[in-house]
C-alpha cells in the first residue's frame, strides 16, 4: 500500500507539469489580456508599455512559464496582478469555505441519495421504486440556481429562518454560524447529486441483488435487510465510491453557481473574479490547486477501495 501511494504521488509531478502548460498557453491564447483592464480604456501606448514591463508581460511566453514555474516549485505561485497580494494567500484564504461547503453538500447527497437507492433496489419495478425513480429524475432536472433562489424565497425571505447571504465561519469555531449559512447552498448542490447518487447505486444494488450469492443467502433464511446490509452494500459500494469522489472533487471547483447565488465565498467565485479581471497568476494558481485536489481525492478513493473490499490488492 505504501509503495502505491508513493508511486501515485510521483505521478502527480508529470501531471501536474503538463496541465500547467497547458493552462498556460490557454491563457495566452484567448485575446486580450489584464492590462487593459488595469491602465482603462483611454491609456496612451506609453502607459500600456510601462505596466507591461512592469507586470513582466513584454517578455517571451516561454520565459514567463519559466520563472513562474521556478516560484511555483517553492510554493511561490505568484502574485495577483490587480490585488497585489500573494495568490497563495487569496487561495488559502477562499479554500476552507469550499472545502466546508462540498463536505456539507456530499453529506446531504449521501443522506438522500443512499436511503433513496436502497429501498428502490429491495422494491424493482413496484409502485415505490417508481415514485422515488421519478424523485431522482426530478433532483437531476432541477437547475441547482432555481432551486436556491427557491430556497432564498421561502427559508430567508419569507420564514426568515436562514440567511440569504451566506458567509464562511469555520465549524470548529462557531458551528451555529456555520451551519446557518451552509444548509441552503448545501441542499442547493446536494439536491442534484443525490439524484446522481440515487440512480447509480440503484443500477449497482440491482445486479447484485440478482447475483448467485444472494440466492444463496436467502435459501438459508436470512431476510432481506440484512443481505441488503451485510452482503450486497458493501459489494455495491466500490464503483460507488468513485462516483462519491469524483462528485465531491467536482464540487471544488464546480460549485460557481451555488456560490454566485449564495453570494459564497468559495474558490470557485475566485476563480471566476480572476477570469473576468484577466489576473493570469491567479487563474493559474487556482486551477493547480483545484487539479491537486482532484488528484488527491482520487488517490484516497483508491485508498478506501481496499478497506471496502480486503481482496483489492496493490502491486
Amino acid at each position: 500500500m505504501i509503495a502505491f501511494i508513493g508511486r501515485r504521488i510521483l505521478q502527480l509531478i508529470p501531471v501536474l507539469l503538463i496541465a500547467s502548460i497547458g493552462i498556460w498557453a490557454m491563457l495566452f491564447a484567448v485575446p486580450g489580456g489584464p492590462i487593459g483592464v488595469i491602465v482603462g480604456e483611454n491609456a496612451t501606448p506609453e502607459t500600456i508599455e510601462a505596466a507591461r514591463r512592469e507586470f513582466g508581460l513584454d517578455r517571451p511566453v516561454a520565459v514567463q512559464y519559466a520563472d513562474w514555474l521556478s516560484h511555483a516549485v517553492r510554493g511561490d505561485l505568484g502574485t495577483s496582478i490587480h490585488s497585489r497580494e500573494p495568490v497563495f494567500d487569496l487561495i488559502m484564504d477562499r479554500l476552507p469555505a469550499t472545502l466546508q461547503l462540498a463536505a456539507a453538500a456530499t453529506i446531504v447527497a449521501l443522506l438522500l441519495g443512499i436511503p433513496v437507492a436502497m429501498v428502490s433496489a429491495m422494491y424493482p419495478g413496484g409502485w415505490l421504486d417508481r415514485v422515488l425513480s421519478g424523485w431522482s429524475a426530478l433532483a437531476l432536472g432541477v437547475p441547482t440556481f432555481w432551486l436556491g433562489i427557491l430556497l432564498i424565497l421561502w427559508f430567508a425571505v419569507d420564514l426568515r429562518w436562514l440567511p440569504s447571504a451566506s458567509r464562511h465561519y469555520a465549524i470548529w469555531e462557531d458551528p451555529a454560524q456555520a451551519m446557518r449559512n451552509l444548509i441552503l447552498p448545501a441542499i442547493t448542490l446536494g439536491v442534484y447529486v443525490s439524484g446522481v447518487l440515487a440512480r447509480f447505486l440503484r443500477a449497482s444494488l440491482v445486479t447484485e441483488m440478482n447475483a448467485d450469492y444472494v440466492r444463496t443467502a436467502r435459501s438459508k433464511g436470512l431476510p432481506e435487510r440484512s443481505i441488503m446490509r451485510r452482503h450486497v452494500m458493501p459489494n455495491a459500494l466500490l464503483p460507488f465510491i468513485t462516483i462519491v469522489g469524483l462528485m465531491m472533487a467536482s464540487f471544488i471547483g464546480g460549485a460557481v453557481v451555488t456560490e454566485a447565488v449564495f453570494t459564497y465565498p468559495g474558490l470557485g467565485r475566485l476563480l471566476i473574479q480572476a477570469i473576468n479581471t484577466r489576473d493570469y497568476p491567479l487563474i493559474q494558481g487556482c486551477i493547480v490547486v483545484i487539479l491537486v485536489i482532484y488528484i488527491f481525492i482520487n488517490l484516497t478513493v483508491d485508498i478506501l477501495y481496499a478497506y471496502v473490499d480486503p481482496r483489492i490488492e496493490y502491486s
